[in-house]
């Protein structure tokens, strides 16, 4: 094999970020089997692989941009690895990767502390996995042995002690997290009745890897998380008992909080501070990391709404997450707990705002939260349905731009064995309509059924501000104008938002309608939903209104007619 750099520059960054992926992706299905706690949703490997996923993403983007820029010199270290940093950050998922991306970050503050160097030796590597540890142990508001973080600490200490340059710090990192790995299974009881290693800690010697197959042009060879293990009668590894989500937060009991929520959060130190103290009091497993006025929040709790609203008080919380563990999800803990099964049907929606997520995740949905700008890959999808646990899952897009996404997503789902209904609504409105009728109970076609009747009935519109001069079906409009689109198309343009949405629901109402519903984005006042009230009330009898507050939305408001 070719020997690699011997010093850690930007170019290295992005082989580590590269070869960690390509690491992850081969030991992700290993990695999800052996989860043990504390909550049974078999992802750790796939949280890792996205976070990863998204920290390489970030530095190739760096890359690029030195490339169209024609600069001569590539990028520098710092710019390097605080492109990681954040990249991991922002794209980290569940407990695992929220650690990890904060043993990226940690690293990055000790290489980029001299923004002029052009690479570091391997003293810098050793106090940067140092750091690393440090920092993430902080981020974690109750910190367990034998989890990702003791594999973190080890593996810093062995670095420590290591001479030479980086390709003999970074094997020597990795041999201890390796050895500290195989110790875990006798440091957490779950684990020891398992028969098996942390899985964070499996996801972390991955990574390690990868970094010494960058200096040294070879991959050691990794450790097993467990033995073999014994397929279900549905295709799927048969987990052990207990088995769950590993992470550095472990409040083993016998059950636990019903759902994961995760955002990232633009505040202040004090701010964030007062937060963690906040959301330790609402649930567990609260890992709190990031910096700059830029954190990644996550937690699992009872009251979604209420670990939304803490965030909300404390900054601009964004991009949130929120999964319910369901049936069977919750902290596995007790040794008389039996082991996990799928549940029998889930739903998985695409969700337009917070407030929404909130509301689909209190019905029992597994949301994906679709940022203005930026939909969701098809990988998210596979994700939240491998989240959502279930033999059956109904997918609702929410979105027609989504269509074929959603359709890679369920194609994919299928070939892990999961029997997926993609409904194709269009908007997050029709999805309430399918989500209120939904019943698990009955047979899953007569399920589906009900469903896409109930959202092809649903009548759908939204009134957004104009950002540019475009033509329309209702003609030319400036950027500013108050747009009032029904079933996908402009139909009226207006001045004044309260004025626009009568307009667009006289319209929708002279077909008739039972129920009104209406979704308020967040810069939309109380009154324009008070005035549409009290227009349905003056002018439409027997029709009932409902309004939410469905947060980051992109639109100014939502209006749904059943």
């Amino acid at each position: 094999m070719p020997q690699g750099p011997q010093t850690f520059d930007a170019l290295a960054v992005r082989t580590w970020c590269g070869l960690a992926l390509e690491s992850l992706g081969r030991a992700r299905e290993e990695i999800d089997a052996i989860n043990v706690y504390p909550v049974a949703d078999g992802d750790t490997g796939t949280n890792l692989y996205l976070t990863v996923e998204s920290a390489a993403a970030a530095v190739e983007a760096v890359f690029a941009g030195h490339a169209m820029a024609a600069a001569s010199a590539p990028p520098s270290l710092a710019d390097a690895v605080r492109a990681m940093a954040h990249g991991a950050l922002i794209g980290a998922r569940g407990n695992s990767g929220t650690i990890l991306a904060q043993l990226l970050r940690g690293m990055a503050q000790v290489l980029a502390a001299d923004s002029d160097r052009a690479h570091t030796d391997g003293q810098g590597l050793r106090r940067a996995l140092r750091h690393a540890a440090e920092s993430a142990r902080q981020a974690v508001a109750h910190p367990v042995e034998g989890t990702v973080l003791t594999v973190a600490s080890a593996a810093a200490a062995a670095a420590s002690d290591a001479e030479g340059d980086c390709g003999s710090v970074a094997r020597a990192a990795y041999e201890g997290a390796r050895v500290a790995l195989t110790a875990t299974t006798g440091q957490l009881a779950v684990l020891e009745r398992a028969g098996v290693v942390d899985a964070g800690g499996r996801g972390l010697v991955a990574v390690l890897s990868a970094l010494v197959q960058t200096f040294t042009g070879e991959a050691p060879r990794q450790t097993p998380g467990s033995a073999a293990l014994p397929a279900q009668t549905d295709g799927t590894p048969e987990r052990p008992d207990g088995a769950a989500e590993t992470c550095g937060d472990g409040t083993a009991g016998e059950s636990g909080p019903a759902f994961e929520v995760i955002y990232l959060l633009e505040a202040d130190d004090a701010a964030v501070d007062r937060l963690r103290e906040r959301l330790d009091g609402l649930g567990d497993s609260l890992v709190v990391v990031g910096g700059d006025g830029l954190w990644n929040v996550h937690v699992h709790v009872d009251d979604a709404g209420a670990a939304v609203e803490a965030g909300v008080e404390a900054g601009r919380p964004h991009r949130i997450r929120i999964t319910h563990f369901g049936l069977g999800d919750v902290h596995a803990g007790g040794a008389a707990r039996p082991p996990r099964e799928r549940a029998q049907r889930a739903v998985v929606a695409v969700v337009p705002g917070e407030g929404l997520a909130g509301l689909y995740a209190e019905a029992g949905a597994t949301t994906v939260l679709a940022r203005p700008g930026e939909p969701p890959a098809s990988g998210e999808l596979v994700h939240a349905v491998r989240r959502a646990h279930a033999l059956e899952v109904v997918l609702l897009p929410n979105d027609a731009d989504l269509r074929h996404t959603a359709a890679a997503a369920a194609e994919q789902a299928r070939t892990e064995g999961v029997r997926v209904a993609l409904i194709p609504t269009r908007s997050a409105v029709q999805g309430i309509a399918a989500l209120a009728v939904h019943e698990p109970e009955r047979r899953f076609d007569e399920d589906v059924v009900a469903m896409t009747s109930a959202a092809g009935a649903t009548r759908y519109a939204e009134v957004a501000v104009a950002e540019r001069q475009s033509w329309t079906m209702a003609g030319i409009c400036q950027a500013g104008d108050v747009l009032g689109l029904i079933d996908g198309d402009v139909a009226v343009i207006g001045a004044d938002v309260t004025t626009t949405a009568e307009t667009v629901l006289d319209r929708m109402l002279a077909a008739g309608g039972e129920m009104v519903t209406l979704v308020l984005g967040d810069e939309t006042p109380d009154a324009v939903a008070t005035r549409l009230e009290a227009r349905v009330r003056e002018a439409y009898l027997a029709v009932d209104t409902v309004v939410y507050r469905g947060g980051r939305q992109g639109a100014l408001l939502l209006i749904g007619v059943e």
